[in-house]
Formats: C-alpha cells, structure tokens, sequence
C-alpha cells in the first residue's frame, strides 16, 4: 500500500510540476522574435503577380501563336517562369521554331526565350 501511495504521489508531482513552471511568470521571460505581419502579404502577393504575370505572358504568347499562320499553336508548348519563356514541342520546319521564338521575344514582359523546339518535317 505504501508503494501505491508512493507512485501516486511521484506521478501527481510529475504532472503538478508543468503546471507550477506554466503559471510562474518568471518562466515565461523567454526571448522571442515576431515578424510584421506585412512581410508575408506582401511576399504572397509578389508571388501572386508574379504567378499572374507569368501566366499572362503565357496566355499572350499562345494567343500570338494561334494568330500567327505559319507557326502551330497547337505543337509548340510554351511554359513561362519569372519571365522567362521556355517552348517546346514540334514545329513543321525550322523557320517555323525560329518564327515562335521571335513572337515570343516580342512579348512584354518576356526577359528570354529557351528554344528546346524540336523540328519533325514529317508533321502534316
């Protein structure tokens, strides 16, 4: 019985003691280091013009590819990321990769072009 009370009290003091360093204010003096709140909107709405930006630049070059007659809007794939525009797919000739890449170039906002357009004179 002795032995029962004893790790009772072991346990109630093992459960007791976070809870007397919880309320001891002078525990709680730790350092701590906050960041403005304007700091993270402002990182996501960077990231949220950047993302439209890139997604505009896309769109506009696609739009002048399917306005373009000689180059396939369809085969040539255009991802952009941080204004760079990289195309891939197949074109018909080289004069036709060589065409999607000056439409591309034209574009505001576009800062390179990758051409990594493979060129499949079989295409149809």
């Amino acid at each position: 019985m002795k032995s029962t009370y004893a790790i009772a009290l072991i346990a109630a003091a093992g459960l007791a003691s976070p809870l007397a360093l919880a309320n001891d204010p002078a525990k709680h003096t730790q350092a701590t280091t906050t960041t403005p709140a304007a700091a993270p909107a402002e990182t996501k709405t960077e990231r949220a013009k950047e993302a439209t930006s890139d997604s505009w630049i896309t769109t506009k070059v696609k739009a002048e590819f399917a306005k373009e007659k000689g180059v396939s809007a369809t085969h040539i794939k255009v991802d952009t990321d941080h204004g760079v525009v990289n195309l891939s797919g197949m074109a018909r000739s080289k004069a036709e990769a060589d065409k999607a890449v000056a439409l591309a170039r034209d574009v505001k906002g576009v800062t390179s072009v990758n051409n990594n357009i493979q060129v499949d004179a079989s295409m149809k």
